[in-house]
């Protein structure tokens, strides 16, 4: 099974602990709730409950305006990776365990929409959302609420020693001056190893991406299980990476884990010490939704709106480690200072996905994984 969207906290506590510091964006307990002693469910009730993959995390103090201005005390239950928590929603379908979905993303989607699991609700502010995340705008069954990009990081000091150019595309990757350079995860067991899978999909077509990979591993590209393996033991730009005398400089990562690495340094470095190569990213967007047959229909549509408000986008960059995607959420000075702005994202269309991602992943592993 695919172990998605739990990468961002693990970046974060990984570096977090390789620093021997406490992260900011622990995952909490699953039964977390934002103020107050909540309510009892059912018709009138004064919580509504989350449902959400483990790495949803939000500021106490924004959770707490939620309940000023609604009413509404948020209960987050947490449910493991967002393949498990989306399995568990699709076999309690029409009896949910809460009254939102957060965490299904676009290598998912079309399986939440094609399973019934939500109720149309057009959110407020919808419009203030970028166009292009709106993978279902003509239903709303589902809202955007945040994107990521998976990309190759790569280690500056490396590079530099090696007066090397650090590679900016899928195909520098492949060239003989990266030769045993790259680390990847594997895209049967690994989120960011099936993004960069898809992005070398969409750039070199179905026909043209199993010879990409051949050319990949004759040059020597290392699979490892997942992104906890390959970042923080195989890849020398990061903190554990060094600690454990790492000697890939270049790893499949997320196009936020240079600010990552800056925000838990003691003391900051004024430079991150690792790169993005921007032309080797895949997007990611993150959906929530009102779960059909929830019991707290009207405060699960308000925090939905609430998802999507200004000072909910605001916030998630420096606890979920992902972009905003209202037009008007200003990114907080790290993300802007040290991250990377990817301008063309690779992106596959989420029904070729469903469609093809077992077939796809069966021809990877016949190439890569020995």
């Amino acid at each position: 099974m695919i172990t998605t969207r739990r990468t961002r906290q693990l970046a974060a506590s990984a570096v977090a602990a390789a620093l021997g510091v406490t992260a900011l964006a622990g995952c909490g307990s699953s039964d977390d709730t934002s103020s107050g002693s909540g309510g009892t469910k059912g018709s009138g009730s004064k919580t509504v409950t989350l449902v959400s993959h483990d790495s949803f995390n939000a500021s106490k103090d924004v959770l707490k305006q939620f309940t000023e201005e609604t009413g509404y005390t948020v209960k987050v239950l947490k449910s493991g990776d967002a393949g498990v928590a989306l399995n568990q929603e699709i076999l309690t379908k029409g009896s949910p365990r809460g009254d939102v979905f957060f965490g299904v993303d676009n290598t998912l989607l079309s399986r939440a929409l094609d399973s019934g699991l939500f109720t149309p609700y057009e959110a407020k502010g919808i419009d203030r959302v970028a166009a292009d995340t709106r993978l279902d705008a003509g239903r709303h069954r589902v809202t955007p609420v945040d994107t990521g990009d998976i990309c190759v990081n790569y280690d500056k000091k490396y590079f530099a020693d090696k007066k090397l150019a650090p590679p900016r595309s899928f195909d520098d990757l492949a060239k003989p001056a990266y030769k045993d350079l790259l680390v990847t995860e594997n895209a049967g067991t690994s989120s960011p190893g099936l993004g960069f899978l898809l992005g070398t999909i969409a750039t070199y077509g179905e026909k043209g991406y199993q010879d990409y990979w051949k050319k990949l591993e004759r040059n020597g590209v290392k699979v490892v299980d997942g992104w906890e393996q390959a970042y923080n033991e195989e890849f020398s730009g990061s903190a554990g990476g060094k600690k454990a005398k790492a000697d890939r400089p270049l790893v499949v990562s997320y196009a936020s884990s240079p600010p990552v690495e800056v925000l838990y340094a003691k003391p900051q470095p004024a430079e991150a010490p690792t790169g993005v190569a921007t032309g080797t990213c895949f997007r990611q967007i993150e959906f929530a939704g009102l779960l059909k047959g929830a019991k707290n229909e009207a405060g699960g549509k308000a925090l939905l709106d609430f998802l999507i408000s200004k000072k909910f986008q605001e916030d998630m960059p420096l606890n979920m480690f992902v972009n905003p995607v209202v037009k008007d959420a200003a990114l907080p000075e790290l993300f802007t200072k040290f991250g990377a702005t990817v301008d063309s994202p690779a992106t596959v269309a989420p029904d070729q996905i469903a469609k093809n991602r077992e077939q796809w992943v069966q021809s990877w592993s016949s190439l890569v994984v020995k």
